[in-house]
This record gives structure tokens, sequence and C-alpha cells, in this order.
């Protein structure tokens, strides 16, 4: 993987602003009216998600933590999400999104349970407002919800990135949209966010993150997208910056099977990482430490549509990801195996069986850097 460079996430936002200026705004566009309609129109949705861990490492527990005293709980049931969404459309162009997960009160609530609260306003399809705290869009991940998620759960890569400020939950603004060059299908979001997490009073800074994604649309019968992804902001008065590359296919072999291909590389400043060493002896420059990240996630589904079982897919993701392969590097390797079953259609209820193995250059005791394998069988259903 060529070492990408915090000058190219300057140029995609230049790509992103010329593109966009080449475009002539359509100021006129109106969706068809409906006439009767009523404001505000409610909907609620919802999610269960639940899980079986069984730790078949010795010593380490099923949050994967070594105990080199032989403790630890290998063996758990949990409620991974309860989670609740309100949307309400207030007017034609206006919608209020709320989503809580009522699992999180397991845990201290101060700062989860809430997760998007946001107000969106669509001018036309070329482009929309949100603002709030919402998802900005910095890869594949962020443009679907986990519950019809491909593998266990988001990848590694993505949660670390969540904890550096550039995806998950954020507070802020973005502009998206959606047209044409030429005849390429063309998608673009422009974010800028307090980069310290959700529910958060105030941001910890002065600082703000920047960045971008654009979707490129290369061929409809393959459904073959290429994402570019980039970042820069500033954190404690230190320059950070972030990029990214992903692709993703959906190939359709006949009307049963189906294969779906995702492929993601990011790479960061690890910002977390370099404010928590010794101001003393850590280097000046916080690019010393870098994360640097890939995946690939095939899985490969089967309609069956015979009476309650709609589906079964069958993935297996591969994951690199190294917190700091300047300083301290210590690469983590991760492969899930996952098979599922899909009872009711959109992934309405449907069982996973899997495996969670994770295999490090180095062990280190009493700590999550550890070989480990997890096995697991989720549940879900969406309402």
């Amino acid at each position: 993987m060529a070492l990408l460079t915090k000058k190219a996430a300057t140029s995609f936002f230049i790509i992103f602003f010329c593109l966009t200026a080449a475009q002539k705004t359509d100021s006129l566009y109106t969706k068809p009216e409906q006439e009767n309609i009523k404001y505000p129109q409610l909907q609620v949705k919802g999610l269960f998600q639940a899980r079986y861990l069984v730790g078949m490492s010795k010593d380490v527990d099923v949050n994967g933590l070594h105990h080199s005293d032989h403790s630890g709980t290998d063996n758990n049931f949990m409620i991974k999400y309860m989670r609740v969404q309100m949307r309400a459309q207030i007017s034609k162009r206006t919608e209020v999104v709320a989503l809580v997960n009522l699992a999180d009160f397991k845990n201290d609530p101060k700062s989860r349970v809430l997760e998007n609260a946001y107000l969106k306003y669509t001018f036309n399809p070329k482009l929309a407002f949100t603002v709030g705290q919402f998802r900005p869009w910095f890869g594949i991940e962020e443009t679907y919800p986990i519950d019809i998620i491909k593998s266990l759960d988001w990848s590694n890569q993505y949660t670390e990135f969540g904890r550096l400020g550039w995806t998950s939950f954020q507070i802020g603004l973005s502009a998206t949209g959606q047209l044409n060059l030429g005849k390429v299908p063309f998608q673009y979001a422009v974010s800028v966010v307090n980069g310290n997490g959700k529910n958060q009073v105030n941001d910890n800074d002065n600082g703000k993150q920047y960045s971008t994604r654009l979707v490129f649309g290369f061929s409809e019968k393959y459904n073959l997208n290429l994402g570019l992804n980039g970042g820069i902001g500033e954190v404690f008065g230190q320059k950070v910056y972030a990029l990214g590359i992903d692709i993703s296919s959906l190939i359709q072999f006949d009307s049963k099977w189906s294969l779906d291909m995702q492929l993601e590389a990011k790479q960061a400043t690890n910002h977390t990482l370099y404010f928590v060493e010794d101001p003393e002896t850590r280097p000046r420059n916080p690019d010393e430490y870098l994360i640097r990240g890939a995946y690939f996630l095939p899985n490969i589904r089967y309609e069956i549509n015979h009476r309650n079982l709609s589906a079964f897919e069958l993935s297996c993701r591969y994951e690199y990801l190294d917190r700091s392969f300047r300083v301290h590097s210590n690469p983590r390797q991760t492969i899930t195996p996952m098979f599922g079953l899909e009872f009711l259609k959109n992934y309405g209820a449907r069982i996973q069986i899997g495996m969670q193995i994770d295999r490090y250059k180095y062990q280190v005791e009493n700590t999550t850097q550890y070989n480990n394998n997890l096995f697991i069988i989720q549940v879900q259903s969406r309402f």
C-alpha cells in the first residue's frame, strides 16, 4: 500500500469544489406535488440484537482481555442493541430524526444512548444539509446501518476512526448530494464536526475536523463504486489528517445467487494515542503516530424464499490494522467467518453464527493485544 500524504487530503477538497462548481444549480427543481399530505408525518422503527459469546482461548475473556491470574468471563449472553428511531417529516423538504440505543443504559449513559439527533433540509437531489448529531460519511460503512451489516460488527478500523472523530456519531454540519458527471453517477458529502464523539456538552478544544467523501459509479451492471475520502483538522493545536479509498461491487449471478464485495483502506494521524504519551518524551510531530488499516469483505447470498426462510448468507472478512505503524507497531489481523439465515426479507429477522479470530504480531499479557478466538451466535429483528 503506497504511503498517503496530507497533500492528497487537500486535493480531495479541491476536486470536490471544482466538480460541484461546474454543475448548474437546479433551483427550480420540485418533487411532484401530492395532494392532501398532512405534516408532520411520523415513522417509528426499531432493532433488537442479542448475542451469546464463548471465548475459546485460555485466560482470554469475551472482551478479548487477557488475564494472567486465570480470571475473567469466557461466556456471556448480552444485548447489543435495542434501538428505537423516530423520523418526523415536518415539511416537504425538512425532516427530523432521533435514534436511541436503550441497551446502552447498562453502561454509564452520560455520553451514550442518544445516537442520531439531527435535522435535514433537502433543496433538491444535488444538495441537502444535515445539522446535529449524525454519522459523517467517510467510507463504505457509514452509508448503512448496523442491522444490515454483512459481518458480525463494524470493522476494527471503523471503530478506531470513530475514536479519532472521523466516523461514527459526531456533532456538526454536513452537505450531501448526488448528480451525474456525464454518464458517471456521482455522490458527495462534505462535513465539519467537533470530532470528540457523541453527546458532548462542548467541543473539547477550538479545533474542528473537515472531511469529504466522493463516490463514482463506474458499472451499473456490477454496481461498481469507487470512493475517495479525505480529511484535515486541528486537535489541541496540532494538525491532523485522514485519507481513505474504498471499492464496492454487487454481482448478481442470477435471480437467486449474488456476491457482494467491499474493499477499504484508510490512514490517519492517531492523535488519541499521541496525546496520551508523555509530553516530555513524545515526538513533536503527531504524524509519527499514524494508524493504517484495510479490510476485505466478500459476502455470498442465496435467495431461498421457501416458507419462513428467505435467504442464507456466507461471509468472511479479513482485516489488518496497525494503530501506530511508525512507533510501537503491533499490527492486528482479524478473520471473521459468518453464516447467516434470514427469516424475513430485508433482514427483518436473522440468525448468525461465526467466529472472530484475532492475531497480533506481539502478544502483551493482561491487555487486549492478545491472540483470541471468539465464538458468536447472534439474533436480530428489525421492526
